[in-house]
């Protein structure tokens, strides 16, 4: 297959070409060198039979390398009829197998300056041209090759890599001069790849392209230049993501291999359209990014959720987050460790599509530095935060040694009142540490009413006031420090050890504890639609625990202020509402049914009722036992009345529908 091997077959030519009859040439040869491969323990053996216009060569290799282009076949077998192609040529196709391989169609065509070479199957072709005038040079045509076929010449640059579908169209001319790198370039058509690598961090299915590669393989390092288009696939980087658009797809790449291992990329270029990107790029052993210093933009970042960001974004939860504006941006990287990131945001909006946060008209010129300080600035118009809205700000940012930050406090407008920003600090991932931030903030004078109603609950009226000297985010947990005290209902009510776990992801889990202390019954019970209690009410809610915002557990205590002095009166629908959420008897079995029609309400001494929630059950408690059930409201003056109730055990799904029941006046007085 080579020209050392034409003047063996020309020798068993002439053998054949003496008096008619049968002729055998059988040869071993120890090693046959070309530029291209190496064969071992060649047996050759021809055949030409009496007034035969044709012989059969048998062909076998112990073993056949081709260590520039990663190829190694063992046991090679090849027979064909071998016969003349013009007056000094020779033809000679059949099939041909290796050990652990497929059969294939091997066709070859010798000529004094000439040698080609077809390996096919199907509709798949290889050819290998090679002429004697420029000995250096072979032509490899490729026609619908299946990748699998290219998989070890692949592997000299990406050692790693399998490839696992697609096909190949094009030519590579393979250099090969005496004492020089092997070199491999021409243009290629990329249809349907597919690749990964064993541990499944770098993969792509369905990736079109038309490249122009030149490689080069020197003794400690190779040489990558690829030019060219990418059309439509999917690409998965670690945990980023890119859905390429069927739109073409520019790219420029130069790499080098590392003689300790990874990859430098001097030349990066990536245009899809909407993103343009360029600078340079290196690769730990590892394929993990090291270094980077890239310049991007961006006229319109609302396509890049869904072709380059949601793999990040869906570590965050905020897979589907929409997006809109302008953005431009360089980043440097180095020995993993972020350095600077500057960016320039015009007239940005992002909203996530749970409705948790939104930002509108987000603007300015932050900048992010590992090194030396530099002041910056981001602004926005208005956003939301779980429904409530707030207003424009503008944050003075200061940023040095790896942390940004606020350099004054910054007060953002927020239900008639302020969100106040202290000591800012924001610490990026780094150094395998996901995103830590801390902050002080203090709530002045917000309405509660405006808060119930973005939150859709009842019409609380007062302000909530209170400061949390320090807000602390890292390893995906959110924790608060100190108290927030609600101003509501004539009382207060204190939050405190408040923690979120996962506020940003999937099913965000909050922790808290909370007292209340002198709120006004008469107004609580107005807004909440429970009849009517007059008094004033204290309690606790500790070990509160609530999962994707659904109570999981919690130990609460709710009960009348003894130290009261006002009047204590409570309304048949209040007692109906109390024995219904508590599991009690009504009001039927406490009074004759004909004497309760006399009265409006009732005279109390103490109200109070527990649950402590786990495991969706509720255990009821009161003021104290009465025999087998328990007390919830003790009566006090004539007619007096005790509201009993008798179910410990209750399923914590139909005490809420008991609770938004009477809330919704569904649970009505029944007289016997």
């Amino acid at each position: 297959m080579s020209a050392r091997i034409l003047p063996l077959l020309l020798l068993c030519c002439l053998a054949v070409t003496g008096p008619v009859q049968a002729r055998t040439l059988s040869a071993k040869i120890v090693r046959v060198s070309t530029p291209v491969a190496v064969l071992q323990g060649v047996d050759l053996h021809l055949q030409w039979d009496a007034a035969a216009d044709s012989g059969t060569l048998e062909l076998k290799a112990e073993r056949v390398l081709a260590a520039d282009l990663g190829y190694r076949f063992d046991k090679l077998s090849w027979r064909c009829p071998l016969q003349r192609n013009g007056e000094q040529g020779w033809r000679c196709a059949g099939e041909v197998r290796a050990a652990g391989g497929k059969p294939l169609r091997l066709s070859l065509d010798l000529d004094v300056a000439t040698t080609d070479a077809v390996l096919s199957a199907a509709d798949a072709a290889f050819a290998v041209h090679r002429n004697a005038a420029a000995p250096d040079i072979t032509r490899l045509d490729l026609s619908a090759v299946p990748v699998a076929w290219v998989q070890a010449l692949a592997r000299q640059a990406w050692p790693d890599v399998n490839l696992t579908a697609g096909r190949l169209g094009g030519h590579l001319d393979l250099h090969t001069p005496a004492n020089r790198p092997l070199r491999v370039a021409g243009p290629l058509k990329v249809t349907g790849l597919g690749l990964d690598t064993p541990d499944g961090s770098i993969a792509a299915e369905g990736v079109g392209a038309q490249l122009a590669i030149d490689y080069r393989s020197f003794p400690q390092r190779s040489l990558v230049g690829v030019d060219g288009e990418l059309r439509g696939g999917e690409l998965l980087f670690g945990n980023g993501y890119i859905a390429l658009p069927a739109t073409p797809v520019a790219v420029s790449i130069a790499a080098a291999s590392q003689p300790g291992g990874g990859w430098q990329l001097p030349q990066l270029r990536w245009d899809d359209g909407d993103l343009s990107v360029q600078g340079s790029l290196g690769f730990s052993p590892s394929l993990q990014l090291s270094d980077a210093a890239l310049q991007l933009r961006a006229h319109d970042i609302a396509p890049l959720r869904d072709r380059y960001l949601s793999g990040w974004l869906g570590l965050f939860g905020l897979g589907g987050m929409r997006m809109a504006g302008a953005l431009s941006a360089e980043l440097q990287l180095q020995g993993g460790q972020l350095q600077r990131v500057s960016a320039r945001l015009q007239n940005v909006s992002l909203a996530d599509a749970q409705d948790r946060f939104r930002f509108d008209g987000l603007g300015g010129e932050p900048v992010f530095s590992a090194g030396a300080g530099v002041d910056s600035a981001l602004r926005w118009r208005g956003g939301e935060l779980h429904g409530l809205a707030f207003g424009a700000a503008e944050l003075p940012l200061h940023s040095g040694e790896g942390v940004i930050g606020l350099r004054q406090e910054v007060a953002v407008p927020a239900l008639g009142g302020a969100l106040r920003f202290e000591g800012l600090n924001l610490h990026p991932p780094n150094a395998g540490r996901g995103m830590r931030f801390d902050f002080g903030l203090s709530l002045e004078n917000l309405d509660l009413g405006r808060l119930a109603q973005a939150l859709d609950w009842p019409a609380f009226r007062g302000d909530l006031n209170g400061r949390i000297p320090r807000v602390r985010y890292a390893d995906d947990r959110l924790d608060l420090e100190g108290v927030l005290t609600a101003q509501v209902f004539d009382g207060t009510v204190q939050v405190s050890g408040l923690s979120m776990e996962r506020p940003f992801g999937v099913a965000p889990t909050l922790s808290a504890d909370i007292v209340l202390d002198d709120l006004n019954l008469q107004s609580l019970t107005e807004v909440f639609g429970f009849g009517e209690i007059t008094g004033a009410l204290d309690g606790s809610i500790n070990g509160l625990r609530l999962v994707d915002w659904t109570a999981q557990a919690f130990d609460a205590d709710l009960h009348t202020d003894p130290g009261w002095h006002g009047k204590r009166r409570i309304s048949q629908r209040a007692v109906q509402d109390l024995s219904s959420v508590g599991g009690g008897d009504g009001l039927g079995s406490s009074l004759q049914a004909q004497a309760l029609k006399l009265f409006d309400d009732f005279g109390y001494r103490a109200i109070g009722i527990r649950c402590r929630l786990a495991r969706e059950v509720c255990a009821m408690d009161g003021l104290g036992s009465a025999g087998a059930g328990f007390i919830i409201v003790q009566g006090a003056g004539i007619p007096r009345l005790t509201v009993v109730g008798f179910n410990r055990q209750v399923d914590w799904p139909t005490l809420v529908e008991r609770l938004v029941a009477v809330t919704q006046g569904e649970s009505k007085p029944v007289f016997e």
